[in-house]
């Protein structure tokens, strides 16, 4: 049982929420490793999953936890469906609970679209990701595989590097991070650092060869292209030089340190390939857990609705 209704963001979270979706999500990766990977948990429940940006993780990993939990699933996506002709955000959702849907879990292109939408209908929503928000269950996923790798998130040094000020990521999973313990470095050019981050708590450092040096995980974030309207840095080349990781980069570390990303990755960019592909890298073991953490937020969030 979580203490909130709807997940609209980390922030909302106590800390004892997080470890309960985390208690819950050790139980449920049990299930989808043993040969039938489907229990009858929410078998009375139907989820509408509405994306109203592009997606395949986020939007594939809810399914799949969706199916694993035995839940009716009705799938809408934005670009083949009345928004196209002017609907409204409310209407749309209103004749979609009409058809007796339970729970909502949406991606908008708009901040605050998650909240706003809970305060006008009666039906439990997961932010999927909402702008350059919050992404909640990403945050989730991420700490809990830092957690399987080290046994426990608190104390541990985390640097999130790469496009600060456009990535939702970066703000929940501060947030996750804070609540839980852990230090946390962000990293990248100036000009994609927001100017309130130091009062999140965080440290703030440009150079990524420090950062690296200083943390235990490095949880890599492409450049958002699509949602910058201006030149942040003068070329792609550039940025590469200065905060893509490299082979040649991690082997002159002081130390073995642990690479995540929330993907898509641009690889190249942000980590070469074998980096990504590497023993140090965690990048498929955050989409398996993706899987169990989102089966656990709705299998908790469906006994808070069900109360």
């Amino acid at each position: 049982m979580l203490s909130v209704r709807h997940l609209l963001g980390i922030k909302d979270l106590k800390p004892e929420d997080i470890q309960s979706v985390f208690s819950t999500a050790d139980n449920f990766k049990d299930v989808i490793n043993r040969p039938i990977k489907k229990v009858p948990s929410l078998r009375d429940v139907t989820i509408a999953n509405l994306f109203f940006e592009n997606s395949t993780r986020t939007r594939l990993s809810f399914e799949l936890a969706e199916r694993r939990l035995s839940a009716d699933v009705v799938n809408f996506a934005a670009a083949s469906s009345s928004v196209s002709k002017g609907e409204t955000l409310i209407d749309t959702v209103s004749n979609i609970l009409a058809m007796k849907v339970d729970m909502v879990v949406m991606r908008h292109p708009h901040p605050g679209s998650a909240l706003f939408l809970s305060k006008h209908v009666d039906a439990t929503i997961i932010n999927a990701g909402d702008g350059a928000h919050e992404h909640p269950t990403q945050a989730l996923l991420d700490a809990f595989t830092i957690r399987e790798k080290f046994g426990e998130v608190s104390g541990k040094k985390i640097a999130i590097i790469g496009d600060i000020l456009h990535s939702r990521v970066a703000l929940s999973n501060i947030f996750c991070l804070k609540k839980l313990g852990a230090e946390v470095m962000v990293c990248g050019p100036a000009t994609l650092m927001p100017k309130h981050i130091p009062a999140l708590g965080v440290r703030v450092e440009h150079n990524l060869r420090k950062a690296l040096e200083w943390c235990d995980v490095a949880n890599m974030l492409r450049i958002q292209l699509e949602r910058q309207d201006i030149r942040y840095f003068p070329s792609i080349r550039e940025y590469i030089q200065m905060y893509g990781v490299n082979r040649e980069i991690l082997d002159s570390l002081s130390k073995p340190i642990t690479i995540m990303h929330p993907g898509p990755i641009n690889r190249g960019v942000e980590i070469t390939s074998d980096v990504a592909d590497s023993g140090q890298s965690l990048i498929l073991q955050q989409v398996e857990n993706g899987v169990a953490i989102r089966m656990a937020v709705l299998y908790l969030l469906a006994g808070r609705n069900d109360a």
